[in-house]
């Protein structure tokens, strides 16, 4: 091929120097681009490094300030009677315990709130009234055999009353409305009937020369006070109170129990039985105690409550303090089944 000879002149070979540079510039890139490799491996395995560093340190933040805050709100949860679950099948107890009235434990306000939250959950196959009470105000014993009946119709369940040291009076009413009652051969039962048990100060009044006066609008409007001597159509009032609850109490066991009962026998004296003469009476189903319906092989309990509620020691002690004696004062104009 023929090529100009302007461009032939401009075309010089290469040196021997230039050859022999060559291989070491190759090899000089080569250690350079390899060199940079490393580093950006290095690199690449210090951020992996730090980001699993980072990482442990905010889990071991998690451990040490997550732990016990979960700690501390499980401590308060369970302290305000919250719980999780139940998981699985277990039978509900719910508690009837002391005194039955409005600010007691025992409240209708305290209680029905816990057999609504057995007799909802699906994982409650029986509720269990656990019940240790001596009685007390009536109509919150209404209110919680009312709201059982309601529970029933609506989450058909069996529903069991076990008592243990005491069942008397409005706890056993209450216990009536039961499927079945439990007592323990030790256990107090019954008590049916009801008592109005006012004060009467007037005589030690008269010897301190002191004395109240008081209108009203009816003869019997204040037959009750006890600053007042008693009248006797005031007694005669205050027991025709009493013989009409203590009756309808006694109609409600009869038309409860049925056939149950033994005939021949006054269950209106007032009087309690031990829980083996209150089978023999009819008044109850078994004896036994709780444990004979908790300790069912695949079943546990879990406890509905009601649970103490949250705030200090002092708290609780000042609220149980101010509610014994807003009870002492109230219970003495009040019908009591006890």
């Amino acid at each position: 091929m023929n090529r100009p000879k302007h461009f032939e002149s401009r075309i010089t070979p290469k040196s021997a120097r230039q050859r022999s540079e060559e291989p070491v510039l190759v090899k000089l890139v080569e250690e350079i681009t390899a060199q940079r490799r490393i580093q950006e491996q290095q690199f690449a395995v210090a951020v992996r490094r730090e980001k699993h560093d980072r990482r442990w340190r905010i889990a071991g933040r998690m451990v040490l300030i997550g732990v016990p805050t979960v700690l501390a709100l499980f401590a308060y949860a369970n302290s305000a009677g919250l719980q999780l679950g139940p998981l699985g099948e277990v039978v509900g107890v719910v508690h009837i315990e002391g005194e039955i009235s409005a600010t007691s434990p025992a409240s209708a306000e305290r209680v029905i709130p816990a057999l609504k939250d057995a007799f909802e959950n699906g994982n409650v196959k029986q509720v269990i009234l656990a019940i240790d009470s001596p009685g007390g105000a009536p109509v919150e014993a209404e209110r919680i055999s009312q709201a059982i009946s309601a529970l029933r119709a609506r989450h058909p369940k069996p529903v069991v009353a076990a008592i243990s040291n005491i069942g008397a009076s409005a706890a056993y009413m209450i216990a009536l409305h039961t499927d079945r009652i439990l007592a323990g051969k030790y256990s107090l039962v019954g008590s049916i009937g009801a008592v109005i048990a006012p004060w009467q100060v007037n005589r030690a009044m008269d010897k301190m020369g002191v004395s109240q006066r008081v209108y009203a609008s009816g003869r019997l409007k204040s037959f009750l006070n006890p600053f007042i001597p008693v009248s006797p159509e005031a007694e005669n009032k205050a027991q025709e109170l009493v013989d009409r609850a203590g009756g309808a109490f006694l109609s409600e066991l009869v038309q409860a129990r049925g056939r149950k009962l033994k005939t021949g026998v006054d269950y209106g004296t007032g009087e309690v039985w031990s829980g083996a003469e209150a089978m023999e009476l009819g008044l109850i189903d078994t004896v036994g105690t709780i444990d004979d319906l908790t300790t069912v092989k695949g079943v546990r309990a879990y406890n509905f409550g009601p649970h103490p509620s949250g705030g200090s020691l002092w708290g609780r002690a000042f609220a149980q303090a101010l509610s014994e004696y807003t009870v002492a004062r109230s219970d003495s104009h009040a019908i009591q089944l006890r």
